[in-house]
């Protein structure tokens, strides 16, 4: 399975990402790739209000995303806000192509190294796993946002629900370690899972947008289900294309074999009086 991570600069104007988009889906379609993956804040960047540039996900922005991957013929994973009814938004990724139309709202929000997301992000419930067309088959997909990456039980549970690919579209924050830890979690979780990983991030924009929010840290990587590193961007705006062989998947999780021996621990019973 041939994939590209888009390593995009989102400004705070939506048709302008657009065409990224679109620019960055053609380049990947020519090279090969079946599925094209976004960063989180495809739409806007962080940093500004939200809510005026939230739309639903039969809105024109998504409807564009839909017809960029149609065009195309592969699928693209892009993150977009969406309006609530509390005036807050969803933290969404939208997942399109032929035969695909889905979405992953973010469960874990960033409220964390002083950022607050919930302060103006609506929650999400519900893991996803999209069944990607390829020329090999369907392949299952996970879907992950950002933050997303530092909870093992989440990509345990789309592990078990049948993905062999995980994705992690983020806005990562930057600061000294960030990027290391991104780089550690994103292995961490293919070892957990016996999954690829594939992380695409938005690249560093530079120290004076970097103090508005999570803007972006570069280095988005593709992990191997044995947690090497396939593939990694630097710091810049970047589109990598690469190969997955998915039968590495069934070998790694043969030879390491922690989900089969995944034990579920108890958790302490809360005394009562």
């Amino acid at each position: 399975m041939r994939i590209a991570l888009a390593q995009i600069g989102a400004g705070t104007d939506p048709e302008a990402n657009l065409a990224l988009v679109a620019d960055h889906t053609a380049r990947a379609a020519d090279a090969g790739a079946e599925l094209v993956l976004f960063p989180e804040a495809t739409m806007c960047r962080f940093g500004v209000p939200l809510a005026p540039v939230a739309q639903p996900l039969d809105g024109p922005w998504a409807d564009a995303v839909r017809e960029v991957a149609e065009r195309a013929g592969v699928t693209v994973v892009a993150g977009m806000f969406c309006p609530t009814a509390d005036g807050r938004v969803t933290n969404t990724l939208l997942a399109t192509g032929p035969g695909v139309d889905a979405h992953y709202h973010k469960i874990h929000l960033y409220d964390a190294f002083g950022f607050a997301e919930s302060h103006t992000v609506a929650k999400g419930f519900e893991p996803v796993v999209i069944d990607v067309p390829t020329a090999d088959g369907a392949v299952p997909v996970g879907l992950t946002t950002c933050y997303d990456v530092r909870f093992p039980e989440l990509h345990l549970e789309l592990a078990e629900r049948g993905a062999k690919l995980l994705t992690v579209h983020a806005s990562w924050g930057s600061g000294p370690g960030k990027l290391e830890q991104w780089t550690l979690l994103a292995r961490a979780r293919a070892l957990d899972t016996g999954c690829f990983v594939a992380a695409v991030d938005q690249p560093y924009p530079g120290d004076e947008l970097a103090k508005k929010g999570p803007t972006g840290n570069g280095g988005s990587i593709v992990a191997s289900p044995t947690g090497d590193i396939a593939v990694q961007a630097g710091l810049e705006p970047e589109l990598l294309v690469t190969d997955v062989d998915l039968a590495a998947v069934e070998r790694a999780r043969e030879t390491i074999a922690v989900l089969r021996n995944r034990t579920t621990i108890p958790r302490k019973a809360q005394s009562q009086g």
